[in-house]
């Protein structure tokens, strides 16, 4: 039973929700603003946001039929009878309390207005929201295809940005370059997802991005994303260049290059499977290499 849960957790994803976190971190700490506590909590946060989605994901796509004995991919706990439908639903409302008194507390212990507390509770109620209506609800926006907006909103602008103000109190426009590359890779990695169960989702009616513009166009995306996101990153760099340990993220360049080319050459969706996790790494690793960069650069 433990292990069904663990699981369903899928763990895998946690350093893609990290990430985001790091991001935002290390862009405050080489400004000189960090703190212990906010980094604690704010990861604590996410790791919740990220188990509330994976749960909230495993019980609608059973619920809607995306997961079904066809599909790729790792095993879904509901539909395989491992967790009962009312089980879940029990475990995804405290996913949601956990989520939202752990995003309370950040809230408390970083801001210093209740105007910046309600815009910011405002926030963190609507990543709960986007969480759990991903595939569930009468109308989830997942099987509309507007999952990779989605994410690209939350890994990136909320997750980076949110982050970084909840440390400085003050907005920067130009964390926005990086914040674009975290969202960017966040939506790779849902995108390979959406390559692998393309043909269950097709049956299923979700019409992720995969399905709406076919496989051979849904790895040129995936490409562009990568790329995209490692351009946003290089141009930050230009406009705060202060010394060449900026440049350090990209000794990860082979790793996204190899992830794009396994994608291109896997003989059929299911065979994308373990880049997902190659991926998720791969963008972790990328982001603390960029704030060491960042870091070592200002002292």
């Amino acid at each position: 039973m433990l292990q069904d849960w663990i699981q369903a957790f899928r763990l895998r994803t946690l350093p893609l929700a990290l990430a985001g976190i790091a991001m935002g971190s290390f862009l405050a700490a080489s400004m000189g603003k960090f703190s212990f506590l906010i980094c604690g909590v704010s990861c604590l946060t996410a790791i919740f946001l990220q188990v509330l989605s994976n749960l909230a994901n495993d019980y609608g796509d059973t619920l809607h039929g995306a997961d079904h004995d066809e599909r790729q991919g790792p095993a879904r706990m509901v539909q395989a009878g491992k967790i009962t439908p009312k089980a879940m639903q029990v475990a995804i409302a405290l996913c949601a309390l956990l989520a939202f008194g752990a995003g309370v507390g950040l809230l408390w212990i970083s801001l210093q207005t209740w105007q910046d507390f309600v815009v910011f509770l405002g926030l963190g109620l609507l990543s709960i929201v986007a969480a759990v209506t991903y595939t569930m609800g009468k109308k989830p926006y997942g099987y509309a295809g507007l999952g990779d907006l989605s994410v690209f909103i939350f890994f990136g602008a909320v997750a980076v940005s949110g982050v970084f103000y909840l440390y400085t109190t003050t907005w920067q426009w130009m964390v926005l370059l990086p914040a674009s590359s975290s969202g960017l890779l966040a939506v790779g990695v849902l995108n390979l997802n959406n390559i692998r169960d393309i043909e269950s989702d097709q049956k299923a009616g979700k019409k992720s991005i995969p399905v709406r513009i076919g496989r051979s166009l849904a790895i040129t995306y995936h490409t562009l994303l990568l790329v995209a996101a490692l351009a946003a990153t290089s141009l930050y760099v230009s406009f705060t260049w202060k010394s060449p340990w900026q440049l350090l993220f990209l000794i990860t360049l082979p790793l996204f290059f190899q992830n794009i080319r396994a994608v291109q050459q896997a003989s059929s969706p299911a065979a994308v499977d373990p880049y997902l996790k190659h991926l998720a790494l791969s963008t972790l690793l990328f982001v603390l290499l960029f704030g060491i960069g960042q870091l070592i650069s200002v002292q």
